[in-house]
Formats: C-alpha cells, sequence, structure tokens
C-alpha cells in the first residue's frame, strides 16, 4: 500500500526545525514555505484516502451486483448445431437448390 512508502506526515513537516547558521536562510520564509507544503500534503493525503475508500466501495459494488460471469449457453437450450441446422433450413428457403447445383 503507497501509505507504507510515504516517510514524511503533516507533523513531520510542522514539526521540522532547522538549525541556524551565520548565512543561513530566512526563518520566516522557510515557514511560508513548509506551510505550503503541510497544505498541499494534507490535500493529498485526503485525496488518497477517499480514492482508497472509493476502491473498496466500488470492488464490493462488483462482488455484489450481476457483473458476475454469465453463462456462455443461451438459457432456451439452444445449441450449435440447433443454430446451424436453422441457418441451413433458411439457406434452402432463401436460395432454393441453386445451393446444391
Amino acid at each position: 500500500m503507497i501509505t507504507d512508502k510515504i516517510k514524511l506526515s503533516v507533523k513531520d513537516i510542522l514539526e521540522k526545525e532547522f538549525k541556524t547558521g551565520m548565512r543561513g536562510y530566512k526563518q520566516e520564509e522557510v515557514d511560508k514555505f513548509l506551510d505550503l507544503i503541510i497544505k498541499d500534503y494534507e490535500l493529498f493525503q485526503q485525496e488518497l484516502e477517499d480514492l482508497q475508500q472509493e476502491n473498496i466501495r466500488l470492488k464490493r459494488q462488483v462482488e455484489d451486483s450481476s457483473f458476475k460471469k454469465q453463462p456462455t449457453q443461451p438459457q432456451t437450450g439452444t445449441t450449435n448445431f440447433d443454430i446451424l441446422k436453422r441457418l441451413s433450413n433458411l439457406e434452402k428457403h432463401v436460395f432454393g437448390n441453386k445451393l446444391f447445383d
């Protein structure tokens, strides 16, 4: 599952602290950028959860629905032999003895 592969959580990003140096980045800019990342990350996590729930729902729907495998033979008991016999009779009726001359 993809959630097992995600290394950072919103909390991890929120609580991340960076060391400061003499010529380091402006803390305010870093914080603003991390805030944007957190908002996006929250949206991605919500979308992932929604899609997982939809996937589960659709799988259940397919299992419970009439989409299950339908029988390959018609319910009337008609076989391939019956169909060929009817086709042969139809050809005789339409074309007459011309087929056999």
